[in-house]
């Protein structure tokens, strides 16, 4: 029978036992060396009958200071050193996967190997999280910028082999069908060329979709036109038991600066004053309506909710759940 005596001869022998240790020479205990690399970057939760999972594509430092419009350089970076965000800016590139039960469906597909080796995480992720590319049933975009449809296609094959892509029709339209002012263009022209090579190989297969504004790409799943970062730049929503999450692609980039100024633009708005009135209807709508939101450029896994404050609105991150 154990007793509180026996108990403590036991705690007194393992006192002895440690301090034998600690006396040994140090050059006995084996150091361990730096890791250098994070742990795979996925994040669950349930929402209604739905799981979600966050999927990161990478992190990348960007000269955010330099590229918001509508504000000096210098007080864009003080602003953020505010917040502990140096110049340039960790900035994290989100894509999200969306379980109904009956559908696999991706939103938004990173950058694949056209930004560098910090980004193109997202196959990696995919299967880190217990899914095989092949097992998507739809990829929806919210627009074509690189950093959104990179991941689409790897040397002209595409990456989710039985997945039915689908995109706004004016997205589609400004990227897919530009005219040769456009193909000309110093900023557009290039842009234009990733697009087609993102898309071409779902065109070709017959595994390309496009949805008209405020429509449905596939059932289960709504859009908002939230045009002005590109034309057809689009939210896709799910809703499921009275719970709501909205992903919002590129309605803001980072989550401190333009929630205070939703004025406040980026240099790769293609339409710098609309995309800063889409802004205002959508953090005002979030902020009443109160549902998630998941953003592409905050920081992983991107989901949180928006609340008004003294200086506009404020972005809320979601408090970490081990269990759902």
């Amino acid at each position: 029978m154990q007793t509180r005596r026996a108990l403590l001869k036991t705690s007194a022998g393992l006192t002895l036992a440690v301090g034998a240790i600690a006396a040994l020479p140090s050059a006995v205990l084996a150091r361990a060396p730096i890791v250098g690399r994070q742990a795979a970057g996925y994040y669950r939760l349930k929402l209604g009958d739905c799981e979600i999972t966050a999927l990161s594509d990478g992190t990348v430092a960007l000269p955010m200071a330099k590229i918001y419009e509508g504000i000096e350089e210098k007080d864009a970076e003080t602003y953020l050193a505010g917040y502990f965000q140096k110049n340039p800016t960790e900035t994290s590139v989100n894509a999200f996967l969306v379980n109904t039960g009956d559908r696999l469906v991706l939103i938004d597909a990173g950058t694949g190997d056209l930004m560098g080796p910090s980004l193109g995480k997202l196959v990696t992720n995919i299967e880190a999280a217990g899914y095989k590319t092949g097992e998507i049933d739809d990829v929806i975009l919210t627009h074509i910028h690189a950093d959104h449809s990179g991941g689409l296609s790897r040397n002209g094959k595409r990456v989710f082999e039985n997945a039915v892509l689908h995109v706004n029709e004016r997205e589609a339209k400004f990227w897919l069908k530009a005219d040769a002012a456009a193909k000309a263009d110093a900023g557009l022209g290039p842009q234009i060329v990733q697009a087609e090579a993102a898309v071409g190989s779902y065109i070709a297969a017959e595994k390309f979709k496009t949805f008209a504004d405020d429509a449905a790409p596939v059932p289960g799943f709504t859009s908002v036109l939230r045009k002005g970062h590109t034309p057809g730049h689009s939210a896709i929503a799910v809703e499921s038991k009275g719970e709501k999450i909205v992903f919002w692609g590129d309605i803001a980039h980072g989550d401190v600066l333009q929630y205070d100024r939703p004025e406040i633009t980026v240099e790769f708005d293609v339409d710098q004053k609309q995309a800063a009135a889409t802004r205002a209807i959508a953090f005002a709508e979030a902020a009443d309506e109160k549902y998630l939101v998941a953003g592409a450029h905050h920081a992983f896994p991107g989901i949180g909710h928006v609340r008004r404050d003294e200086t506009n609105y404020d972005w809320v991150p979601l408090l970490y759940s081990a269990n759902y």
